[in-house]
């Protein structure tokens, strides 16, 4: 009996159906969405990088009462109480089967992690980033091409991901830029042993984002969604908003007092004093090699998604997506999005088969007319 294509590495590791992840978007990736996820046979990370140590427990302990299907969680060592919440994803072990994050952890965290029978799945932007997370021991990394949604670097998919793929040894995933089964086969082609999702999952009837927000990504073009640098200092994918079109033409002056501003906020909402913040934005400048402005504006800009995505203010929020959130027209639920991107990756590898037999059998090239 051939094998399923779509049984890969990532499948047996994680222990879903499909080789589809639900990325971690903050306030987004909640657990409705990730149960609904995991359900549909994908597998979910639940964004706890925006949330408090106490809420992250409680967030974790509802995901388990919404399904028994392993799930993973993201979260930031730069974040206030990182190490509690780590300690929460430890004691939930059973359950919890990998964890994403950036350049944060170190080799001793990983350990840790692996120790506790829990994957480290990174996402990554650059071929160094890469290799230097397959050295510090990783199972699996996630490479994100240009056209991912939020932060995100310059090189598009298809030439970031060959280049990772050609210079480590560990599984690689794919994302930025898909949507659709057509993607999913395509990865598979490339040598990914998955896809990551994030705005197509953010489009889907599980997705806590306000109707409000969600016709307003509906709307957005590929026109409409611009590359930013205003909103923290690094890139940030957006769609076009009337405050974004304001931060745009912001300066330095500016995007201080917004990140003083949004500072004051999160400080408010997550409890933390001004020691843990301040260290929050020491260990980015140490660590993930932001400048002090950056770091200050990196740890404060998710408020401002937050009105967008959370309060249903599109025009007083920002909203991160990807390019491919400008071909996006329809909220379907998550098994609906999950079982199509399958048939339609079927199709299309059964499609490809189809023509490798024709050819090997003939000698000769058929063209497709459909």
């Amino acid at each position: 009996m051939p094998r399923d294509p779509l049984h890969t590495i990532l499948v047996e590791r994680l222990g879903c159906r499909y080789p589809i992840i639900q990325t971690a978007m903050g306030w987004v990736a909640e657990p409705p969405l990730v149960a609904a996820s995991c359900e549909a046979g994908a597998f979910g990370f639940l964004g706890a990088a925006v949330m408090a140590p106490a809420e992250a427990a409680i967030k974790i302990a509802k995901l388990r009462c919404l399904t028994d299907k392993p799930f993973g969680v993201n979260f930031h060592m730069f974040q206030p109480g990182a190490s509690e919440i780590v300690d929460t994803i430890i004691a939930n072990k059973d359950q919890i089967r990998a964890v994403s994050f950036g350049r944060g952890p170190d080799a001793r965290m990983i350990g840790r992690f692996r120790d506790a029978g829990i994957l480290c799945v990174p996402t990554v932007g650059a071929v160094k980033h890469a290799q230097k997370m397959a050295q510090l021991g990783v199972d699996m990394v996630n490479v994100q091409g240009g056209e991912g949604g939020g932060h995100t670097g310059s090189v598009p998919t298809t030439v970031l991901l060959p280049q990772v793929l050609d210079s480590v040894t560990i599984p690689v995933i794919a994302s930025g830029g898909f949507a659709d089964g057509r993607g999913l086969a395509a990865a598979l082609a490339f040598g990914a042993v998955g896809i990551a999702m994030g705005t197509r999952f953010l489009l889907t009837a599980e997705s806590p984002v306000p109707m409000a927000s969600k016709e307003r990504y509906l709307k957005a073009t590929t026109d409409g969604i611009l590359l930013t640098t205003k909103l923290d200092g690094i890139p940030q994918r957006m769609v076009r908003t009337p405050l974004l079109d304001r931060i745009e033409r912001s300066g330095r002056i500016g995007m201080w007092l917004r990140a003083v501003e949004c500072g004051l906020s999160m400080k408010r909402q997550t409890g933390a004093g001004w020691s843990e913040l301040y260290r929050s934005v020491k260990g980015m400048t140490a660590h993930g090699g932001l400048s002090l402005q950056q770091a200050m504006m990196a740890a404060s800009a998710p408020m401002l998604i937050q009105k967008a995505v959370v309060e249903g203010r599109p025009d007083e929020g920002v909203m991160a997506t990807g390019v491919v959130g400008g071909r996006i027209t329809e909220i379907p639920t998550c098994r609906e999005l999950v079982e199509r991107i399958v048939a339609e990756a079927r199709d299309r590898l059964a499609a490809l088969q189809s023509s490798d037999t024709t050819l090997s059998a003939t000698g000769k090239i058929h063209a497709n007319h459909h």
